[in-house]
C-alpha cells in the first residue's frame, strides 16, 4: 500500500519547521487515543441508567468532560463516521446518505482528521472499526488500518460463521435461512480475547506502548464493535444483571401525528431467533443483550485508561470517547437506529484534556465539532475551508466565547432536523412543494411521545427552527 510521504516517519526535532509552522507553539502536542464504539446509545451509569455497570466510562467521565447533549449528523455507521472524520455535513442526496459511505469517493475535497493530523507532525494508528471500510482513507495513516480480519469485513460480515463473530457451538443450530446470519446474541464463557473487541483492546495497549516511546506524538483510533449486533459478549459480562429486572421501554408506542417518513431499521430482523419485537421475552433478552455488550466494552476501555497510567502516558494523552449514532431499544416502537427520533442521533461523547477540570457540559455539540476541537486543543491549525464544525465552547480558553451554534444538524433519507437546547424539528419536502414536519419539546417531552408540529402554540417556534434548516440547506449547498 501506499502509506503517507517518509517525512511522516521522522522525529519531530526533524520535522520542526514544517511542523511548527502548523501549529500553535505555546501549546503542548498531546497524544490523542481516539475510542469508538458501535450503536452505543448514552446508555452508561454516568448519563443516569443507574441499572448498568460502566464503572471504566463512569471515572472517565468524571474526569474529563462529559457531553449531555452531543449528536451525530446521521444515523448510520458509515455516514455517521466519514463525516466525523472530516467535519463535513452530510449533503443528501450526494454525500454520506448510504450504509457504507466512504469519504474518499463522497468527499474527495475533503482531508481527514488522519492526513491532517499525519501532516503536522502525528504518528497515526488506525485499529478497528473506524472509518466503516477499512479502504477508506487508508493511505493517509502513517500505518495500514489494522483490523482482525486484515481485509475487513464486506457485506457479508454476519454471515455464519465466516468471520468468526460466534463463539459457542449452540449458535451455529439457530441460523436465519434468508441472509444466512447467525442469532441475534450469544452468551459463550469464553474470555474477553476470544470475541474480536479483546483482540483489539490487546492490540491497541501494544500499541500504545510501541508508539509511546516514539518522538513525535500520537493519535491512536481505536474502534470497537459492540454494541452493535448481534449482541455477543462473553458471559461474565451477562452475568452482571438479571434479565426480570431489567425495565422495558417506557413509551413503546408510536407517536401519534409522526411522519410516516419516521421509519425503523429493520436489521435485527437479518438474524435468527427474532420473532417479534413487540414479545416481553424478546425485549428483556434483546435488553439484557445490549447491556451485557456495554459493560464488555467498558471493561476493554478500562484496560486501554489504565495501559494509559502504567505507561506513563496519561499526562499527555487526550482521551476521547464516543458512540458513532443512537440506538432505539423499543422507544417509540423502534429497535435500531436509521431515523431523526433522539434516540437514533443522541450520542456519549466524553473528552479527557490532562490538566483540565471536569465538567458537565450542557452545550449542545455535534460531531462535525470533533475535528476542528481536537485541532485547537492539540495546537495544530485547521485544514482550510473545509470544516463545518466549529470548536466546542468547554475548550475556547478566552473568557469571551466565540460564536458557537449550540445547535446540532442531522439528515437522514432526505429529512433534516435541527436540535438546540429545548427544541427538535425536522422536515421533510415532498415532491408536490409539500413538506411534512415533526417538532418535540424537550423540556417537557424528553422521550418524543407527542409531535407538536401542528400545535398552534408553537408556531413561532416552528417557523424560526425552519428558517434555521433552511439556512443550513443553504450552507451545505455553497
Amino acid at each position: 500500500m501506499n502509506f503517507k510521504k517518509t517525512a511522516c516517519f521522522l522525529s519531530v526535532a526533524t520535522l520542526a519547521p514544517s511542523y511548527l509552522s502548523g501549529a500553535d507553539k505555546s501549546k503542548e502536542h498531546y497524544n490523542v487515543l481516539f475510542i469508538m464504539a458501535d450503536d452505543m446509545r448514552p446508555e452508561m451509569g454516568c448519563y443516569g441508567i443507574d441499572n448498568i455497570q460502566t464503572p471504566n466510562l463512569d471515572k472517565l467521565a468524571a474526569t474529563g468532560n462529559q457531553f449531555m447533549n452531543a449528536y451525530c449528523n446521521v444515523p448510520v455507521s458509515g455516514a455517521s463516521r466519514a463525516s466525523l472524520l472530516t467535519g463535513v455535513y452530510p449533503k443528501f442526496p450526494q454525500r454520506f446518505t448510504s450504509y457504507n459511505s466512504s469519504a474518499s469517493i463522497d468527499a474527495p475535497f475533503a482531508v481527514p482528521i488522519s492526513e491532517w493530523f499525519t501532516e503536522n507532525g502525528y504518528y497515526t494508528v488506525s485499529n478497528g472499526k473506524v472509518f466503516h471500510n477499512i479502504q477508506d482513507h487508508a493511505s493517509t495513516w502513517s500505518e495500514y488500518p489494522w483490523r482482525v480480519h486484515r481485509e475487513g469485513y464486506g457485506a457479508d460480515w454476519a454471515e455464519y460463521n465466516k468471520w468468526e463473530l460466534w463463539m459457542s457451538d449452540v449458535s451455529g443450530r439457530t441460523i436465519n435461512p434468508k441472509t444466512m446470519r447467525g442469532p441475534f446474541f450469544e452468551a459463550a464463557d469464553v474470555a474477553d480475547d476470544a470475541y474480536a473487541d479483546g483482540k483489539l483492546a490487546l492490540r491497541t495497549i501494544a500499541d500504545l506502548e510501541r508508539l509511546g516511546q516514539r518522538d513525535e506524538p500520537f493519535f491512536l483510533a481505536c474502534g470497537f464493535w459492540r454494541p452493535h449486533l448481534p449482541f455477543n459478549a462473553p458471559k461474565k459480562y451477562w452475568d452482571l444483571y438479571e434479565r426480570a429486572e431489567i425495565a422495558l421501554a417506557g413509551n413503546q408506542k408510536r407517536p401519534p401525528s409522526l411522519p410516516k417518513e419516521v421509519t425503523g431499521s429493520q436489521e435485527i430482523f437479518s438474524y435468527a431467533g427474532v420473532k417479534s419485537t413487540a414479545d416481553e421475552d424478546f425485549q428483556r433478552l434483546a435488553k439484557h443483550g445490549y447491556y451485557a455488550c456495554i459493560s464488555y466494552i467498558d471493561a476493554q476501555v478500562g484496560l486501554l485508561l489504565d495501559a494509559l497510567d502504567e505507561l506513563g502516558l496519561a499526562d499527555n494523552t487526550i482521551v476521547v470517547f464516543l458512540g458513532d449514532h443512537g440506538w432505539h431499544l423499543g422507544e417509540n416502537s423502534f429497535w435500531g437506529k436509521h431515523n431523526l427520533l433522539k434516540r437514533s442521533t443522541h450520542v456519549p461523547l466524553l473528552i479527557r484534556v490532562p490538566g483540565s477540570e471536569p465538567r458537565r457540559v450542557k452545550d449542545v455539540v455535534e460531531f462535525v465539532d470533533l475535528y476542528p476541537t481536537l485541532c485547537e486543543i492539540c495546537g495544530i491549525k485547521t485544514p482550510p475551508k473545509q470544516l463545518d464544525g466549529k470548536v466546542m465552547n468547554a475548550f475556547i480558553e478566552s473568557k469571551s466565547k466565540v460564536d458557537v451554534r449550540n445547535k446540532a444538524y442531522i439528515q437522514w433519507q432526505g429529512g433534516t432536523n435541527v436540535v438546540d437546547k429545548q427544541f427538535s424539528y425536522s422536515e421533510w419536502s415532498k415532491p408536490n412543494g409539500t413538506t411534512s414536519s415533526m417538532l418535540f419539546d424537550h423540556a417537557i417531552d424528553e422521550e418524543e411521545t407527542t409531535n407538536r408540529t401542528d400545535d398552534k402554540t408553537y408556531t413561532k417556534i416552528k417557523n424560526r427552527l425552519s428558517y434555521k434548516l433552511s439556512e443550513f440547506i443553504k450552507l451545505i449547498n455553497r
